[in-house]
């Protein structure tokens, strides 16, 4: 089977770092589908508008090639420990298949505007499907090591200065996805360093920012 991406997706995020680590989990974050040329067709999407909720089939196009390896390193884990790439959603898979939930915000013509997607600016999308609870949602399902292994949010303080110069230059709403980005702890598993400044793309600027225990704060903001 050869399959083609049918869309593009569109978002502040221009590099990994920073990406959530699951679909969702950032809500205040935007994104737009734009469909390729070939299947720029509005007919496609009727009926769309009546849904809350997509699936998104996409392609982990900024993977490095490496070869396969049945065991990853979950950052729930703290990237200590493995597990079979199947029991995961690490991006290292035998196909580099990405599957994500996304709330529908609008749809204008062929553009779907989505909120929560953990999707990098330009990655491409292969398949779109409506999301149906009743079919979709198991609430009770076990989660594995995820059920045991609970993620804590990181507080992260976020200047009213740097808040304002963050808005001014990405639109209004923007500072309050950087805080919710930040929170989930953009750092690899194996990194903590207070001493450490790390940064993080979102639209036109960089975000600078230290962790001390679980207190991220922001230090300064430069415009890209």
């Amino acid at each position: 089977m050869e399959i083609e991406p049918i869309a593009i997706f569109h978002g502040p995020l221009t590099s990994k770092f920073g990406i959530p680590r699951q679909s969702s989990i950032v809500d205040e974050l935007d994104g737009t589908i734009v469909f390729n040329k070939e299947y720029d067709c509005e007919a496609a999407l009727r009926g769309l508008d009546g849904f809350d909720r997509i699936w998104l089939i996409w392609g982990f196009s900024e993977n490095r090639k490496r070869e396969w390896q049945p065991t990853v390193r979950p950052p729930r884990l703290g990237g200590n420990r493995t597990m079979g790439v199947f029991a995961t959603r690490s991006p290292y898979r035998p196909n580099p298949l990405g599957l994500s939930s996304v709330r529908i915000a609008s749809v204008h013509g062929t553009m779907i505007h989505v909120k929560g997607a953990d999707l990098m600016d330009g990655t491409p999308i292969y398949d779109i499907k409506p999301y149906l609870a009743y079919a979709d949602a198991f609430p009770d399902a076990k989660g594995g090591f995820v059920d045991q292994n609970e993620w804590h949010a990181l507080d992260v303080d976020f200047p009213a200065e740097l808040r304002e110069l963050t808005d001014s230059l990405c639109g209004s709403g923007a500072s309050d996805a950087v805080c919710a980005l930040l929170a989930q702890d953009p750092r690899p598993r194996y990194q903590d360093d207070p001493e450490k400044v790390y940064g993080m793309t979102y639209g036109k600027v960089d975000v600078h920012f230290t962790v001390e225990s679980s207190l991220l704060k922001v230090t300064k903001i430069d415009k890209i």
